[in-house]
C-alpha cells in the first residue's frame, strides 16, 4: 500500500466513532511471532465475555474471531510490523458492519498493544506517517539573508536578517583603504552571526531534524560565507550551493527548484515533474492525456489510463467517486498517484477538475 493510500485509510479510521467500546486496535511489532498474537487474542475472548451489555459483548468477540482468521493466513510478520484495525464501523444504531483493516507501515513499527475502545488508536502510525523530509533553506548575500525549511512540499520561511555592511559609497573624510577595512570587517562579522544563525535554526537544539541544507546566493558572497562561518559538524549536512539572484523569500523557493538533482526522488520535485509532464502534454499532446471526472473515467474503463491523477482536495471532497476511481485503476494495473494543493501546479491541477490521467493510447 502507497504512503499516500495508508494516510487517506488512516484519516478515515481516525474519523470512525463507535457506539461503545468495541473498536479494536492491534500494533504487531516488527520482528513479533504472529502465532504469539493470535494466541493472545483467542484469550481476549474471554475477557470479553464479561462484557454487560449484548451488543458490545457481541460485536467484540466477532471483530477478535475476524482477525484471529485474518491472522490465520499471515505466516510471517511484516518486515516493518503490522498495524489491525477491527469493529463495528455502522453509524446506525442496531446494524452491525465488522470492517478489518491491516496496515504494513513503511517503516519499523516497534509499539506493541491492544486496545479495545470506543475510536480506532492512530495516532502512533499517524505520527510515523507525518514524518517527512525537512531541508534547511539559507539564501545570503551581503546586505540580507533568509532562511526558510523545506517540509515535504511545502516552503516555510523562517528568519530575514539585515548585514549592517555599509555600501560601496565612503563616506566622506574616510581613506578607500579604511573605509575597505570596514566592510571587511563587518562583513565577517555578518556571516559568523548567519553562521550561528545556522546552528540556531538547523541544528540538533533547534529540533527540526533537517536531512540536508542547501545555500543560495549571488556571486561569492555565499562562498565567502562558508569560509567565514564557525559552522562545525552541521557543515556536513550542506548538500548544495547554488547561484540564485534573490535573497527574500523568493529566493527559497528558486533555491529550491536550482537544487532539484539534489531532491530528485523527493516528494516536492517528484510532483512537479509529474504535474510539468501533464501540463505539457495537456498544451502539445492532448491524445496522451485526460482530465475531468467523465474522460478519466471512459480512460479507466477502455483501460486506456496508465496513471490516475487524484487531487487531495477532489478526494476529501468526493470519497466516494475517487475511491470507485481507484478501483478501477487497480483493476487494469494503472498506477494512482495524489497530488497536493501545497504547490502552485497542485493548485492549478485542482482548479482544472482535480482528476487526471497519463494514457497508454489514445481514445
Amino acid at each position: 500500500m502507497r504512503l499516500e493510500e495508508i494516510s487517506k485509510l488512516v484519516k478515515r479510521l481516525g474519523a470512525i466513532r463507535g457506539r461503545h467500546t468495541e473498536l479494536i486496535t492491534v500494533y504487531v511489532p516488527a520482528g513479533a511471532n504472529v502465532l504469539v498474537v493470535s494466541k493472545q487474542l483467542e484469550a481476549e475472548k474471554s475477557t470479553a465475555e464479561n462484557i454487560k451489555s449484548k451488543s458490545t459483548r457481541k460485536n467484540v468477540i466477532e471483530a477478535l474471531e475476524k482477525i484471529v482468521r485474518e491472522l490465520r493466513g499471515v505466516t510471517k510478520t511484516p518486515e516493518n510490523g503490522l498495524v489491525i484495525f477491527c469493529g463495528n464501523t455502522s453509524d446506525k444504531e442496531g446494524q452491525q458492519n465488522i470492517e478489518f483493516f491491516a496496515i504494513e507501515p513503511h517503516v519499523p513499527m516497534n509499539i506493541r498493544m491492544y486496545r479495545c475502545y470506543q475510536k480506532f488508536l492512530v495516532d502512533p502510525l499517524k505520527e510515523v506517517i507525518e514524518k517527512r523530509d525537512r531541508y534547511g533553506l539559507l539564501v545570503i548575500d551581503k546586505h540580507e539573508a533568509t532562511f526558510g525549511l523545506l517540509d515535504g512540499k511545502t516552503i516555510i520561511p523562517l528568519s530575514s536578517h539585515s548585514s549592517g555592511v555599509p555600501g560601496k559609497i565612503k563616506a566622506g573624510g574616510q581613506s578607500a583603504a579604511r573605509f575597505s577595512r570596514i566592510r571587511e570587517e563587518v562583513s565577517k562579522e555578518y556571516y559568523r552571526r548567519m553562521g550561528e544563525n545556522v546552528q540556531k535554526e538547523f541544528g540538533e537544539k533547534s529540533g527540526r531534524e533537517v536531512k540536508g541544507i542547501l545555500i543560495g546566493g549571488p556571486g561569492p558572497t555565499k562562498e565567502e560565507f562558508l569560509d567565514e562561518a564557525e559552522l562545525g559538524p552541521i557543515k556536513q549536512k550542506i548538500l548544495a550551493v547554488e547561484d540564485i539572484g534573490y535573497t527574500d523569500e523568493h529566493g527559497l523557493k528558486l533555491l529550491v527548484e536550482k537544487a532539484h538533482t539534489v531532491l530528485e526522488g523527493k516528494e516536492l520535485t517528484e510532483e512537479k515533474n509529474i504535474l510539468k509532464d501533464f501540463f505539457t502534454f495537456l498544451g502539445k499532446h492532448k491524445e496522451k492525456v485526460a482530465y475531468g471526472e467523465n474522460p478519466v473515467r471512459r480512460a479507466l474503463e477502455v483501460g486506456a489510463a496508465d496513471k490516475l491523477l487524484i487531487s487531495e482536495d477532489f478526494d476529501d471532497k468526493n470519497p466516494e467517486v475517487s475511491k470507485e476511481l481507484q478501483e478501477q485503476a487497480k483493476n487494469i494495473s494503472a498506477e494512482v498517484i495524489f497530488i497536493s494543493v501545497e504547490t502552485e501546479e497542485g493548485q492549478s491541477f485542482r482548479n482544472l477538475g482535480g482528476v487526471g490521467a497519463f494514457l497508454r493510447f489514445a481514445i
